[in-house]
């Protein structure tokens, strides 16, 4: 994913990401970046930094790890910190309940993105919550959902300005694990994916969770660099410059395409509301010289440096692109 070369613009500074999940465990490749956080539902340690199920940890170390040791695992905004948010039991599916105040939670202590690895039901509390959060210019990143627990995309990836998550394989397919649909938005990879896990150990994992992860660091990347820029031209940034993959356009395996870390940091994006007549690709000198090989990073693919030019006349205010038009990117 380039994810070295990225890291060379921006680290993800001055971000805070709520991880609401299983808690996040201290490990050496996130002691710099774990902030104190609150358990919404008992049996924790108090302050969502207790993990006996390593889902939340492996979360935080995607989004923010900083690879402390040999072999450690360094996520996409090392300098970004994570608030932890122990709202899902070990080994069980958490509630829409606490998940909702878990959302709460991350308002209120100011995050700038929430990184939601998890699907519940669309109860009137949640849909609360998820929409506070919105109005409160915080990036909501979340999974689309794996097929082995349903076929449709989950809520909140569901919820309109929401950037829902899918994923793909290591051949930078459509991930068989990864629910397809209307609402997805982009894809990251979801599988055979390297991160920080228990006991000061690591994890490999596979779904949509992973996928999300990574994406709410790449929310955290654009946050840092360019601190005022609301929440939906983050989300826009993201969708406008992923490299189209599938059928020409948006299509509902890939939303927009794979997120480029590289080309969300260096576009010449124009702002919702304007027309876009072309594409450019990134200056040569936009990446700091001398990023390279990414050893300790998560697995990903490559992707094209090529990006939207600020164009022609108004639209109607959206989110998103529209679904009909043409691809911004070179599809691969």
């Amino acid at each position: 994913m380039n994810a070295a070369e990225a890291r060379a613009l921006s680290q993800g500074e001055g971000v805070v990401v709520a991880v609401p999940d299983s808690g996040v465990q201290p490990h050496p490749d996130l002691s710099d970046n774990l902030l104190p956080g609150s358990d919404v539902i008992p049996g924790g340690s108090g302050d969502g930094r207790s993990d006996e199920d390593g889902h939340g940890t492996g979360m935080a170390g995607l989004i923010a790890a900083h690879g402390s040791k040999a072999g450690g695992a360094s996520g996409i905004a090392p300098k970004a910190k994570i608030l932890p948010i122990y709202s899902s039991p070990a080994h069980r599916d958490g509630t829409s309940e606490a998940l909702a105040r878990g959302i709460e939670y991350a308002i209120s202590n100011h995050a700038q993105v929430i990184s939601i690895s998890a699907t519940g039901a669309p109860d009137p509390q949640l849909q609360r919550a998820v929409r506070s959060a919105i109005r409160a210019d915080i990036v909501v990143i979340a999974a689309a959902g794996n097929n082995n627990n349903s076929s449709l995309v989950g809520y909140p990836a569901s919820e309109t300005d929401v950037v829902a998550v899918g994923g793909i394989d290591r051949s930078g397919n459509h991930a068989a694990i990864s629910v397809a649909g209307p609402e997805i938005d982009v894809v990251a990879p979801a599988v055979d994916i390297y991160s920080t896990g228990l006991n000061g150990g690591y994890r490999v994992g596979s779904g949509t969770s992973d996928a999300t992860a990574i994406v709410a660091g790449a929310a955290a990347l654009i946050r840092s660099k360019y601190p005022h820029l609301p929440a939906e031209e983050v989300a826009h940034r993201l969708t406008a410059t992923a490299v189209d993959k599938g059928p020409p356009g948006r299509d509902d395996q890939y939303g927009y395409g794979v997120i480029d870390l590289v080309a969300a940091l260096t576009a010449d994006v124009p702002p919702l509301g304007f027309e876009s007549t072309g594409v450019t690709a990134p200056a040569p000198t936009a990446a700091a010289p001398g990023a390279g090989r990414d050893d300790g990073t998560v697995r990903g693919l490559a992707t094209l440096g090529v990006l939207l030019a600020a164009g022609g006349g108004y639209l109607v205010w959206r989110r998103r692109r529209r679904a009909d038009d043409p691809p911004p990117r070179e599809s691969r």
